[in-house]
């Protein structure tokens, strides 16, 4: 009988290879690198530059003449905003239609998410269709359409003329009015889309539960279901928030010269006035500006995991 130390030894579990892991995990990096910090590093390198001798480039911001280091930073371009109170209006007017776009759109987009996720599982799949609906059209041709239902001789004006409702066609186009509908027809999907995922998750035995102890559809819904769709808001709130300050084509197409937006002003210094500086300067600082609302949110979804284990 074979002794047992004469037996060849079981094969050891090979170890799961890591380049699986690497990959999945480099390949999202490199794509923020190749396309969200290189541009970045590229405008806060203009911002700073100084416009070479013949007018169509930048000088290098370090060199080395004479045994000598030298760095050539350029602030003028920040203190020019600091300095032009038109650029701080101008911010401060873009946080606020942003904001205001968040709230018309989850006011009305609250709704229809609580609908879509209480109908029938057989017909959820075409409500959510037509919330996507828009995406398969052109986003320009979209809001270009806007511009023939609110003129003054667009549909709408023809329509109230014909019914009576109105004797003088309504001044909608290049307003506030014309700039929120457009906003908000065009970011509301991307409200609609977070709440939905989050409420049609919810456990029904909560509101049952609230109901058996006395509390009103309303009060069960402002204490119980709106507070468990808190990570929906958030996330919906942010997904319109951050490209709603920056917006350029909504206001370009609907929004009246008065309407102070930092993506005209950007278009304006780049393109009407050629100064890349000041351009690239106003776009650094609405990127920090953006910037703060996302690490609030991953605050938050960092504590919401923390709470949920």
């Amino acid at each position: 009988m074979p002794d047992r130390n004469d037996l060849p030894a079981p094969p050891r579990p090979r170890k799961p290879r890591r380049w699986g892991r690497a990959t999945v995990i480099g390949i999202p990096q490199i794509w923020l690198l190749a396309f969200l910090l290189a541009p970045f590093f590229i405008l806060l390198k203009i911002s700073v530059s100084e416009t070479d001798a013949l007018g169509i480039g930048f000088d290098p911001l370090v060199s080395y003449v004479n045994d000598v280091l030298q760095v050539h930073v350029r602030f003028s371009a920040y203190l020019a905003l600091v300095r032009d109170s038109l650029y701080i209006v101008t911010y401060l007017s873009s946080l606020w239609y942003a904001l205001l776009t968040t709230v018309l759109c989850l006011v009305i987009g609250y709704p229809f998410a609580y609908f879509i996720a209480r109908a029938r599982p057989t017909v959820r799949p075409g409500l959510l269709m037509l919330v996507m609906l828009p995406f398969w059209t052109s986003f320009l041709i979209r809001i270009y359409a806007w511009k023939n239902l609110l003129d003054i001789n667009g549909l709408i004006n023809q329509a109230l003329l014909w019914a009576g409702i109105i004797h003088h066609p309504l001044r909608m186009m290049f307003t506030e009015f014309s700039f929120m509908i457009g906003m908000v027809y065009g970011y509301i999907p991307f409200m609609i889309l977070p709440l939905y995922a989050t409420l049609v998750k919810l456990d029904h035995r909560l509101e049952e539960a609230a109901a058996d102890l006395g509390a009103t559809p309303l009060k069960t819904f402002w204490l119980v279901t709106v507070p468990l769709s808190r990570s929906g808001i958030v996330a919906g709130s942010l997904l319109v928030f951050i490209p709603a300050v920056g917006e350029y084509v909504i206001p370009e197409l609907l929004a009246g010269p008065s309407t102070l937006n930092i993506g005209r002003v950007m278009w304006n210094e780049f393109f009407l006035n050629l100064d890349w500086q000041r351009a690239s300067a106003v776009a650094i600082v609405m990127i920090v500006l953006i910037l703060l609302p996302i690490a609030v949110f991953n605050r938050y979804q960092t504590r919401s995991l923390e709470s949920a284990r």
